[in-house]
C-alpha cells in the first residue's frame, strides 16, 4: 500500500489544472489557422510559398525543437523553461496578431513553434515529478492528453468563431488569456525540479 506521503493532493491537482492550459494552447495553434487563412491571404497578400510557411512552420519547429526543450529543461528547471515559453508564446502571439506583412507573421509563427516547443516536454515533466502515485499519475497524464486533444480539436471551431465576429489577429490573441494564469499562478503552485545529471 502506498504511503499517504506518496499521494497527491489538492495543490497538486490545482497545478495540473494550470499545467492543462498550455497543452490546450499548444495544441489548438496547430488547426486555429484553418478558417482564418483567406483573411490572411487578403490582408497580407503572402505568396504561395509563404502562405504554406505560414501554415506549416510551426508545427516543423515544435517538433525539431521538442528534445533540446526536454534537455534544457532538465538542466535550468522544467518550471522556469515553462513560464520562460510560454511568456514567450504570449508576447509572439502578439506580434503574430498585428504583423503587417506575410514575412513578419512567418516570424511570428517560427517563434511560435519554438516557444510551443517548451510546452509539451516542461509540463509532462512536471506531472511526473508532482504525482508520484501511479494511479494518480496515469489520471493526470490522461487528462493532460485529454486537453492536448481538446485543444487540436476546438482549433477550427474558436478561429472560425473569432474571425465570424473580428479580424484574422484575434485568431493568435486568444492565447494570452489562456497563457497568463499559468504566469500568474505557476510560480506559487509549480514545484520545480531539475536533473542532476542531465545529458548535453
Amino acid at each position: 500500500m502506498q504511503h499517504p506521503a506518496t499521494r497527491a493532493g489538492r495543490r497538486e491537482w490545482l497545478g495540473l489544472a494550470v499545467l492543462t492550459l498550455p497543452c490546450v494552447l499548444y495544441s489548438m495553434d496547430m488547426t486555429v489557422l484553418v478558417l482564418a487563412l483567406p483573411q490572411i491571404a487578403a490582408a497580407l497578400q503572402p505568396s504561395p510559398a509563404q502562405q504554406l510557411w505560414i501554415v506549416d512552420i510551426y508545427g516543423f519547429l515544435v517538433s525539431g525543437f521538442l528534445i533540446v526543450m526536454g534537455t534544457l529543461g532538465d538542466r535550468i528547471g522544467r518550471r522556469r523553461l515553462l513560464l520562460w515559453g510560454a511568456a514567450v508564446f504570449a508576447a509572439a502571439s502578439v506580434f503574430a496578431a498585428f504583423a503587417s506583412s506575410a514575412a513578419m507573421l512567418v516570424v511570428a509563427r517560427a517563434v511560435l513553434g519554438v516557444a510551443a516547443a517548451t510546452l509539451a516536454p516542461s509540463t509532462l515533466s512536471l506531472i511526473r515529478n508532482m504525482f508520484l502515485d501511479e494511479r494518480q499519475r496515469q489520471t493526470a497524464i490522461g487528462i493532460w492528453v485529454a486537453g492536448f486533444s481538446a485543444g487540436g480539436a476546438l482549433g477550427p471551431f474558436v478561429g472560425g468563431l473569432l474571425v465570424t465576429h473580428f479580424w484574422w489577429g484575434s485568431v493568435f490573441l486568444v492565447a494570452v488569456p489562456l497563457v497568463l494564469p499559468l504566469l500568474v499562478v505557476g510560480p506559487r503552485m509549480l514545484p520545480e525540479f531539475r536533473d542532476p545529471h542531465a545529458g548535453r
